[in-house]
């Protein structure tokens, strides 16, 4: 499967967000179009995604920095294609494009329930990082 990965085009913001949901991505009161044009908005973000050569979606990333830590969001592969290396390239290509800005470290948030998915994230070089996590809703 030949893939080009490009930043996302403002009108797939419809694809990129059922692909997130197909991948059980969006919880509770998020709302991912409201991601996707935050990041796609911002100088310090963007959205990546991975296209066949019929230019369908099958893959996707969130990833921004605060200047100092990047973060990786919404890493997502069409649950049709599982097992090809999708999300691999794209943290690799989020990982490049942060990279590519100086930032000096990746993060990201798993729940620690989804040993599947650390173990994942693990053979990729990331390690668990103990923290205490404090955070408040502001709307």
């Amino acid at each position: 499967m030949g893939l080009m990965i490009r930043s996302a085009a403002i009108d797939e913001e419809q694809k990129v967000a059922a692909l997130w949901r197909a991948c059980d991505l969006v919880s509770g009161p998020k709302d991912p179009i409201a991601d996707f044009r935050f990041a796609k908005a911002s100088p310090s973000a963007d959205v990546l995604v991975a296209v066949d050569e019929s230019n369908e979606l099958k893959a996707s990333v969130m990833v921004g920095h605060d200047g100092h830590r990047g973060w990786l969001y919404y890493v997502a592969s069409d649950p049709d294609a599982r097992g090809m290396g999708l999300g691999r390239k794209m943290v690799d290509s989020a990982v490049a494009w942060l990279t590519e800005r100086n930032v000096e470290k990746a993060q990201l948030l798993v729940l620690e329930s989804n040993q599947k998915v650390i173990s994942f994230y693990e053979h990729l070089g990331f390690e668990v990082t103990p923290r205490v996590l404090m955070s408040k809703f502001l709307r």
